[in-house]
């Protein structure tokens, strides 16, 4: 039997509606943009449509610009996994912003990978608004 090809779309990125992480919603498009105006609260990312991906695990990957954790050490990048339960799935990867916010501005690297193969690789840069 023919292993079934995944189809993975690149959806949206840019600047999107408050996320509720405890709702099956995902947030809203605001604005396609590689450059996001930010200020405390913007959420950011991009949602991928992923479809013939049932039981298999996406990675991901957040590189932000140099700041310090509230223990004052520099952050890690944010890391996780997400397992895929549906045939036709929405994935949202991304971040808001919280105070301060100068130490926020700069590339944010966003990376998911499936079964070891990278399927999405976006950087939005996060500038003051004028």
């Amino acid at each position: 039997m023919t292993k079934k090809k995944i189809e993975v779309e690149l959806y949206s990125y840019g600047e999107y509606s408050r996320w509720d992480k405890t709702s099956k919603e995902l947030p809203r498009i605001l604005n396609i943009t590689d450059h996001i105006e930010a200020e405390i609260g913007t959420e950011f990312g991009y949602i991928l449509k992923i479809k013939k991906a049932r039981g298999t695990k996406l990675d991901f990957r957040i590189i932000h610009p140099p700041f310090n954790d509230e223990n004052g050490q520099p952050a890690p990048d944010f890391t996780g996994e997400v397992y895929i339960h549906s045939n036709e799935y929405e994935f949202f990867l991304g971040d808001c912003v919280w105070e301060p916010l100068h130490d926020k501005l700069g590339p944010w690297r966003l990376i998911t990978i499936l079964d070891g193969k990278t399927i999405a690789d976006k950087t939005l840069t996060l500038v003051s608004q004028k």
